[in-house]
């Protein structure tokens, strides 16, 4: 009994903080059956505008400091796309491959991950309770379908990350003593086989799919298409990889309403919700809706994060690609010292470019160009060559290169290989395409710096992040990962 007196303590006290999540999850029975709580005591959201604030407040987890900043240093920085930059030694880690179980953006991706799920579950688990008529059960469908994707996506993200995770997908409302032997593993949740988070990544992306629409009134909102190209990321990602999948969702993407803009460098700036862009994270540029993140990426008022590799230079130069080089990349002056470039001629990301504050540049997740190269990746890997140079060929005639010159199945996958980390430098893709191909120790142990001198030892155990010593230290049955 003292124990539990301990622990329900300590639930009580995280959960004063941590109210808006409730640690609410939804156990999915079927794509159509989902577990209710019919106590009318329990109805969470009364009217449809409840339901709509809840989701509201779902994709508004899009604006944190998860996506706005450290899902472009977790994919790049972590890549040999770019240096840490600035000043902040929890950047320094990730860069190096020395990352310990307190860094700092460690725990707080953690927790904006499982925030994110945790308020898509509430809506998950509670809309179709909602007794309000003005709610059609077409809406409580999509509104479920879209919440589904967006924790699909967050657990995407955290499968990526740490290997083994918890999953967490029931609802614990009441805290008690005498509950508590019945709610444990639900408070203290272990860590699920990478396996088990895949196969719900899959079914609530399925789930979404189900209920979504082909197009909507901008590109922030989840459509068939953003939920087709998930898919078809997690069927590269999952092992052993599923390229018959695969190229059936990007399939789905390409015939659906997107195409690739003509010039590249219009994609950047000022467009939004081109019809190249699937999903993408609107900003208004106001006081209360405005992107942060994007001044910390570029501007001369201090040193900068994520900046640009010698590495990724030399790869474009060497091969001609001026025209997405000078997108992706803008040489200023700088007012500080770098060990890699001098002050004079010192590299920026130039994809984001309203990084004055408020800025409202959009931020791009997902587009038909990376959709395009993952099918060429499928169609090799299917032994179908030719077809994956023909789409290889169709991204880089836009931006005025000759076809490739990949002719069997060994160079077309470095040539796509290629390919992807040009057309899409500072996107947030490069880490996670090295780790799905089983590439990443080749490349990033192979990265020259600008004397030609190799940086980083990645070891097998750093592919994945150490677990947040706050959550060990909270939960004694998670586990730490090797190597930590």
């Amino acid at each position: 009994m003292k124990k539990y007196i301990i622990i329900i303590s300590s639930v009580l006290f995280t959960l004063s903080f941590i109210s808006c999540n409730k640690f609410l999850d939804l156990e999915p029975l079927s794509n159509n059956i989902w577990v209710q709580n019919e106590a009318s005591d329990s109805i969470v959201y009364k009217t449809a505008d409840e339901v709509e604030t809840g989701l509201s407040g779902v994709y508004g987890d899009f604006r944190n400091e998860y996506f706005e900043l450290d899902y472009y240093v977790n994919g790049d920085a972590q890549s040999d796309d770019a240096y840490a930059g600035a000043d902040n030694p929890n950047n320094f880690q990730i860069d190096e491959y020395n990352i310990n179980a307190l860094n700092t953006n460690v725990s707080r991706d953690w927790a904006y991950l499982y925030s994110q799920i945790g308020k898509a579950n509430i809506v998950i688990n509670n809309t179709m309770s909602c007794p309000d008529p003005a709610l059609t059960i077409e809406r409580k469908n999509e509104i479920i379908g879209e919440a589904s994707f967006i924790r699909a996506f967050c657990y995407f993200q955290a499968v990526q990350l740490w290997g083994d995770v918890p999953l967490q997908l029931q609802e614990v409302k009441t805290v008690s003593a005498e509950l508590l032997p019945e709610i444990y593993a639900q408070l203290f949740p272990d860590r699920q086989p990478v396996d088990s988070i895949f196969k719900q990544i899959i079914f609530d992306f399925e789930t979404a799919l189900a209920y979504m629409k082909p197009t909507a009134p901008h590109k922030s909102f989840v459509t068939t298409g953003a939920v087709n190209a998930m898919l078809a990321k997690v069927y590269a990602t999952i092992e052993p990889h599923d390229y018959n999948k695969v190229n059936q969702y990007c399939d789905a993407v390409i015939a659906g309403p997107y195409s690739l803009l003509p010039n590249y460098d219009d994609l950047w700036g000022t467009a939004e919700n081109t019809d190249e862009s699937i999903f993408e994270i609107n900003y208004e540029g106001t006081s209360t809706n405005a992107n942060w993140g994007a001044s910390m990426f570029r501007g001369s008022d201090w040193k900068k994060f994520n900046i640009p590799s010698n590495d990724l230079v030399k790869a474009f130069d060497d091969e001609g690609d001026v025209i997405r080089k000078n997108s992706s990349i803008i040489f200023l002056e700088a007012g500080f010292p770098d060990p890699h470039y001098p002050i004079n001629n010192y590299p920026f990301i130039n994809k984001w470019r309203q990084f004055s504050s408020p800025s409202p540049q959009n931020y791009i997740f997902l587009r038909l160009a990376d959709i395009i190269l993952l099918k060429a990746e499928a169609s090799n890997e299917l032994g179908d060559v030719q077809g994956a140079a023909d789409l290889v060929n169709q991204i880089r005639t836009r931006v005025q290169l000759p076809n490739t010159t990949a002719t069997d199945q060994a160079s077309m996958r470095l040539a796509i290989e290629k390919e992807r980390r040009l057309e899409l430098a500072f996107e947030g893709l490069r880490w996670y395409d090295l780790k799905r191909t089983g590439r990443a120790i080749e490349v990033i142990n192979n990265a020259k710096d600008e004397s030609g001198q190799t940086l980083y030892n990645l070891t097998e155990n750093k592919l994945v992040w150490p677990v947040p010593q706050n959550e060990l230290d909270n939960n004694v049955n998670l586990e730490q990962n090797p190597g930590y």
